[in-house]
């Protein structure tokens, strides 16, 4: 059958919705509604397709939707009656609409499925969709982030680019011979920008320190903004670190303006054709030899309503979603949540190098959350960063004061 394929902004009304290439659905046929911000070029508008024309009694209707209208667009949707039967949704939110009963309970699916299997999930992932010990979804890609760093530059200042640093004090030390003012080079780049990739940069270094988003005033969370300072202190990292988000900082990696970047592996494509030089990655620097890792997680979810009218197949959907797996990052570039895939070589030498270390990074990737009011508490880490990289604050006087709101969501 074709699929409605719907390609709409977020305002767009949920009804009366024009699609394209329709077909009459027979008396048989039901109809699976599916909302993604995935474009064409991406994996939800693709897999949404071929499920549709690989079962016969089933029809698609496709909406994709805007990234900063998914959760009002789907929480009106659900609360009047019209949600789809299954979406696409940041991991930091799942908590949200799982809480409020608005997802469907899948850990009995999911238990008897052959295709879905949770031991198969990285921890981070699988603990995004998880809701007080049950599923409520499956995920959908993930990523993570790692230093990137520029190995001629090592050379030039006398550093192993063999050797990258391991620890807090190495990375402060690496930065700060790297650290070269006249010919504009920053020794990192990372954003500590005041919204979630922030938080989602920052929360790693407290994890790593010992601390969580529910005690974020740790003697390791003070320890971890007190370096964060430090580098803006230091102009070891650019200003305007403040207020970008990490793919502009990390251009400034590309560039040849930085010695080191903190990101993730959707930059590796434009790494391969930006960066003119030898540049590789590395694991995050831990606080002291001996300390647990960790590293933020990223990505959507996928997730059917608990409204919807036809929960076998929409599972069905997502077990098919699902083992297409092995090839989300060969055709579109994303890294299957799932840790028993062995990516296929690109045949790119410093890529693959670089996809190694990431997949290993997510081993240690924690979920935002989950908690249903993410994004107060994500704020309040936001505010408690800007007033003490700006110097308003004390670090921690800062993470007091974000403790105490954290607190008040908690309860």
């Amino acid at each position: 059958m074709s699929i409605r394929m719907c390609l709409m902004a977020g305002a767009v009304a949920l009804a009366g919705i024009p699609a394209l290439g329709m077909s009459h659905a027979s008396a048989e046929e039901i109809t699976l509604r599916i909302w993604s911000l995935d474009k064409p070029e991406q994996p939800a508008w693709n897999l949404a397709k071929e499920f549709d024309d690989k079962e016969p009694n089933i029809k698609v209707e496709y909406r994709l939707i805007q990234f900063d209208d998914v959760v009002s667009e789907a929480m009106r949707a659900y609360s009047t009656g019209q949600a789809p039967d299954i979406i696409a949704i940041d991991n930091p939110e799942h908590a949200l609409f799982a809480s409020r009963g608005a997802f469907l309970d899948l850990t009995d699916m999911i238990s008897k499925s052959s295709v879905i299997k949770k031991e198969n999930y990285f921890k981070g992932p699988l603990n995004s969709v998880t809701w007080k010990d049950k599923l409520y979804g499956v995920p959908k890609a993930t990523n993570t982030i790692a230093l990137y760093y520029n190995a001629d530059m090592f050379r030039a200042k006398g550093l192993d680019p063999d050797k990258p640093p391991q620890t807090w004090d190495e990375l402060l030390a690496a930065a700060r011979k790297l650290n070269d003012p006249a010919r504009n080079v920053y020794g990192l780049a990372f954003s500590a920008k005041g919204n979630e990739e922030g938080t989602f940069q920052f929360l790693p270094w407290v994890q790593m320190a010992g601390g969580s988003y529910k005690h974020i005033n740790t003697e390791g969370g003070v320890k971890a903004l007190t370096a964060w300072k430090t580098i803006m202190n230091e102009k070891l990292a650019s200003p305007d670190s403040l207020t970008r988000g990490q793919w502009d900082s990390t251009g400034t990696f590309n560039a040849g303006n930085a010695a080191m970047a903190i990101s993730g592996p959707w930059e590796l494509n434009r790494m391969t054709s930006e960066a003119k030089f030898d540049w590789r990655v590395a694991l995050l620097p831990i606080p002291q030899p001996g300390a647990e890792r960790s590293s933020a997680m990223g990505d959507f979810n996928w997730a059917i309503f608990s409204s919807t009218k036809h929960p076998a197949e929409a599972f069905k959907a997502i077990e098919y979603f699902a083992s297409q797996d092995d090839k989300m990052f060969a055709k579109y570039g994303q890294l299957p949540a799932r840790s028993d895939i062995t990516l296929p070589a690109t045949g790119d030498a410093k890529k693959d190098a670089a996809l190694k270390v990431f997949q290993e990074q997510l081993k240690y990737a924690q979920a935002r959350g989950p908690h249903p009011q993410w994004p107060k508490i994500s704020k309040a880490i936001q505010d408690a960063i800007q007033a003490a990289l700006t110097g308003q604050m004390s670090p921690k006087d800062a993470l007091d004061q974000a403790q105490k709101k954290i607190d008040a969501v908690l309860g």
